[in-house]
């Protein structure tokens, strides 16, 4: 067993074997002889079925020559609709995927819609789990790959893909992320067909399924206004705003119907890779303030070195202000705060459409908060992070405050009352609930510009007027 050679995963010199290549290997070696026809036609006990399967995947992984043999002996043997099995790749890509050799990465690939056409249980979080693993910001050979294999297993898979709402949703948020970058970053006319293929992808999920993707909640908006300059998505854009009944939704009529729509945690999870997710968690969960400076150089040597890392940092910032939401004794431990964390990425962007995209990240929700609907925990690190750089680091708040109103200004010029609405809302919800004790700290403050100080002020007072004036007429 210890001779064995390493078939599955790359290790470095000393580096100790990971416990499910040990089980997928051990599992391979004891049933070696049973891996040839003719095959058992016995009902194996579940200890020994669990024992044969592992045994399968480790060949099917390792040995692309016998693949079909190997394939012949799962059909035969299976027994509780390729759970198992599945569940076993799905582990190894959550866990292993960056070590896994070349071949079991293509053979991984090649199992994907052999699967889809048995219907095998959980092959739909075996294909969201290779959609997490396309790295954005990342041009080398194996990611792009990556990204055109699993976009033309989908396309292939059209009709199980119909049947799979949350896959095909998933599927559309990746691809309209990564094609921001493909079109923004590269230019290399051997990237052409990916970009062609991503775009038949995009439109024809977009155009045949626009109630499915309406699940993606308003972020789809922000991802469709990055790809513009896109004919076909041009086209598209142009038939939201002007021909909405074109998409055939029934309550679909305008665009503030999707900007009411929260994004659901799912979705900003499949641009942040497992490893990644897991620093991010113990950062913001066991680091202590002063503490963090080593952990954040580690990160950025980690995930934010590639040429395209500025795109990762916009989706790190979705990531932090949506999906952690720190508990109450994890705030009064003295771990370091997600405005910290979210001021420190800020001020990583060197250029400046990238740090642009990163403030809408952090004040997206701002634009459309609506109590009923969103978490005043999603708008929580924006205002933290204004209301504590002051005095110290007043250029933050400065840069902040002024962007928020220039969104509310011209992010949406047709609909700017529904957005100077929702970022009202903000306010008085982070009032409300202590998050702050009033804006006067902010109103009153010499330390904020004059045009600032009475921009807020004026914004304050006239909104919360008309709110009022509204409810009175409504009562």
């Amino acid at each position: 067993m210890t001779a064995y050679p390493n078939l599955l995963l790359h290790y470095n010199p000393y580096e100790a074997k990971d416990q499910l290549d040990l089980s997928l290997t051990e599992a391979y070696l004891l049933l070696q002889s049973q891996l040839k026809p003719p095959f058992p036609l016995t009902i194996p006990s579940p200890s020994d079925y669990a024992l044969l399967t592992r045994a399968l995947a480790f060949s099917l992984l390792t040995q692309p020559d016998r693949a079909k043999i190997h394939l012949k002996n799962l059909h035969a043997s299976v027994t509780d609709g390729y759970d198992l099995f599945t569940a076993t790749l799905v582990n190894l890509t959550d866990s292993c995927y960056p070590k896994l050799l070349p071949v079991p990465k293509t053979q991984l690939l090649f199992l994907c819609p052999q699967l889809i056409k048995v219907s095998a249980f959980k092959v739909d979080s075996l294909v969201i789990s290779l959609l997490r693993r396309i790295n954005g910001g990342d041009f080398t050979k194996s990611n792009l790959w990556l990204c055109a294999e699993v976009a033309k297993i989908l396309s292939d898979n059209w009709d199980w893909l119909l049947d799979e709402p949350l896959v095909l949703t998933s599927a559309l948020f990746v691809y309209l992320r990564l094609l921001a970058d493909h079109f923004r970053l590269v230019s290399d006319p051997q990237l052409d067909e990916l970009k062609r293929l991503e775009i038949r992808f995009c439109i024809r999920v977009l155009r045949n399924c626009f109630h499915l993707c309406l699940g993606i909640g308003r972020d789809l908006i922000r991802l469709l206004q990055d790809l513009f300059v896109i004919p076909e998505f041009k086209e598209l854009w142009k038939d939201l705003i002007s021909e909405p009944h074109k998409f055939g939704v029934m309550g679909f009529s305008d665009l503030c119907d999707i900007y009411r729509i929260k994004t659901p945690k799912h979705y900003f999870l499949l641009r942040i890779n497992q490893e990644m997710e897991a620093q991010l968690r113990f950062l913001l969960t066991h680091v202590k303030w002063g503490k963090q400076q080593r952990y954040q150089a580690w990160f950025v040597k980690k995930y934010l070195s590639l040429p395209g890392y500025e795109t990762v940092i916009i989706d790190v910032i979705r990531f932090v202000c949506q999906c952690h939401h720190p508990s109450e004794k994890s705030i009064q431990s003295g771990v370091i705060s997600r405005w910290a964390v979210i001021g420190w990425l800020l001020k990583s962007f060197k250029r400046n459409y990238f740090e642009a995209n990163g403030k809408l990240a952090l004040f997206y929700d701002w634009l459309f908060f609506n109590e009923a609907v969103d978490n005043v925990m999603d708008i929580e690190p924006a205002m933290l992070l204004m209301v504590s750089s002051v005095p110290q680091y007043m250029e933050i708040t400065h840069c902040l405050l002024d962007f928020l109103f220039l969104l509310v200004d011209n992010y949406d010029v047709q609909r700017k009352g529904f957005i100077a609405k929702g970022v009202l809302d903000a306010f008085n919800a982070l009032v409300k609930r202590g998050l702050v004790h009033s804006m006067e700290f902010l109103t009153n403050s010499e330390k904020l510009s004059p045009f600032l100080r009475e921009k807020l002020s004026e914004f304050l007072f006239e909104k919360a007027s008309i709110s009022q004036e509204k409810e009175l007429k409504k009562s």
